[in-house]
């Protein structure tokens, strides 16, 4: 099991990253809660990790803390029909501390509303987790704006592409967000607001 990777940040999209690590470039899908906490591509970077080894590949999952890479972990190992892709879509579409209080609180239509969470899968996660999270709310992490407003809007657009959205209304979508929350937002903000209005 691949514990962690450290190297140079050498790609970033929204929902992958490239890091080189002793000359080899390793691609790690991420959520977008680990996207805004990415240091600028040429800097030194840390990702927890999970490596998922099917038939046909090993991939690598990364996250930025440990509370992301928990809750992905209990996603997949806990929640019947949760693979690793929906587990990244859960943790894209609501923070950390978002899903442990919407599981606490029992509230499918808050989970069901994120892209790719049905209503029956979100009453699987709140039967299947209710008794396997902690009472500690994780604290989201504080997301910096690295980039000009432009780039952010079009990660926000390139994620909600990655995520199933059509170009066209990726664009529509993060270009209503920005303007109901301010080009100022997060990225991973902009696409929430993206998919809440999709809904």
């Amino acid at each position: 099991m691949i514990g962690y990777l450290r190297g140079t940040l050498a790609e970033a999209l929204p929902t992958q990253v490239v890091v080189e690590a002793a000359g080899v470039g390793y691609e790690v899908f991420i959520p977008l809660s680990s996207f805004d906490k990415l240091p600028v591509p040429g800097g030194e970077v840390k990702l927890l990790t999970h490596l998922s080894i099917r038939d046909d590949a090993h991939v690598l999952y990364g996250f930025m803390t440990d509370g992301e890479r928990d809750l992905f972990r209990l996603l997949i190992r806990h929640v019947s029909g949760i693979g690793p892709k929906i587990a990244l879509n859960v943790l894209s579409g609501t923070t950390a501390a978002s899903l442990r209080a919407a599981v606490a609180e029992g509230d499918v239509k808050a989970l069901s509303s994120i892209s790719g969470v049905g209503k029956k899968t979100a009453e699987r996660i709140v039967v299947e987790l209710k008794d396997k999270l902690g009472d500690e709310p994780v604290e989201p992490g504080s997301a910096s704006a690295k980039s000009a407003d432009d780039q952010k809007l079009a990660d926000a657009e390139a994620a909600l592409i990655a995520l199933g959205s059509k170009p066209k209304d990726a664009q529509e979508a993060i270009r209503a967000a920005a303007a109901m929350l301010g080009p100022d937002k997060p990225v991973d903000e902009l696409v929430r607001a993206a998919l809440q209005k999709g809904k």
